[in-house]
């Protein structure tokens, strides 16, 4: 059966990023998927210049009066990443509402992009949006460490306290949690950075079973841009096909990320000889990595925890 997705999420003209990123790997594994663009760019901020506009709320609520006139409302998932504007944020929560109100199974997949390595890049008057209205209502939420200690107000210093925060995220509402990246030592040395995921599902008799992961996923000595953004849109695609086996699902993700990551990394240093690669040089080789979106080989284990 179809599958429709609607997608609100950054733009950029040139580049992979925001809903650039997501909506190309959403396509090619079978959805449909209508975008809201947050924000239109020429290119992601990486860059040392970039031009654009920002969708405020009234403009946001105009397109989406288009589609409840023309009654395109039938969605089965909501994906949302960045925004930079409260009252933007605070609609994305209303519409969310309503859609669910026409569709009661509706899944909505948050991306809560709002800073990483201990400093934000986005209002600090977004979090207590993000705390009291959008993770209440989210079912898959996808922050990186620093994201999921802005939730929580808790610090992530071990394996133990990531698996606290994950069920402290549990409890505010969404049932599957996974921290896309950490600061924790890997098992496997420090060319590894560290992915947890964890998942609540009810039994049939009733029982509530969760399942922990940890993926152990290859470092690169690059920035690349739109990862997170790629990786809800696949973990989005992949909890669909698998939607009570975080394990399968994550592996798929993560494994995609790291296929695309490698062929990202081998193109920039055939370009960038002995040198560091460009903003441009980095961007990610999405289209090359068709195959491997469609049917990725797991080269990324999850370890039950």
């Amino acid at each position: 059966m179809e599958c429709r997705v609607l997608s609100v999420q950054s733009h950029v003209v040139r580049g992979y990023v925001g809903n650039k990123s997501a909506c190309f790997p959403l396509q090619v594994l079978g959805f449909e998927v209508d975008s809201i663009n947050s924000v239109q760019f020429s290119n992601h901020t990486g860059y040392g210049h970039w031009k654009g506009q920002v969708l405020n709320a009234d403009e946001l609520q105009v397109l989406y009066e288009g589609l409840r006139l023309n009654q395109l409302m039938q969605y089965d998932y909501i994906l949302t990443g960045y925004s930079r504007d409260e009252s933007f944020l605070q609609r994305v929560v209303d519409m969310i509402q309503e859609l669910r109100n026409i569709n009661p199974k509706l899944v909505y997949v948050c991306d809560p992009v709002m800073g990483d390595h201990g400093s934000m890049y986005v209002p600090e008057v977004l979090l207590p949006v993000y705390k009291e209205k959008v993770v209440p209502i989210a079912d898959i939420l996808t922050p990186n460490q620093f994201e999921a200690e802005l939730l929580t107000g808790r610090k992530i210093t071990s394996e133990q306290d990531a698996l606290e925060v994950m069920a402290e995220l549990h409890d505010a509402g969404p049932h599957t949690v996974v921290i896309t990246s950490s600061d924790l030592p890997s098992p496997r040395g420090p060319e590894y950075l560290v992915a947890l995921g964890s998942q609540r599902t009810v039994c049939e008799d009733g029982s509530v079973r969760t399942q922990c992961v940890r993926m152990d996923v290859p470092r690169e000595d690059a920035v690349f841009v739109g990862t997170g953004d790629l990786f809800a849109a696949l973990l989005l695609a992949w909890t669909h096909t698998h939607p009570k086996d975080l394990k399968t699902a994550c592996e798929k993700t993560v494994s995609t990320m790291h296929h695309v990551i490698k062929r990202t990394m081998a193109y920039a240093r055939t370009v960038a000889v002995e040198r560091r690669p460009t903003a441009a040089e980095l961007e990610l080789r999405m289209i090359q990595s068709k195959a491997d979106i469609e049917g990725p080989s797991i080269v990324v284990e999850a370890q039950l925890i």
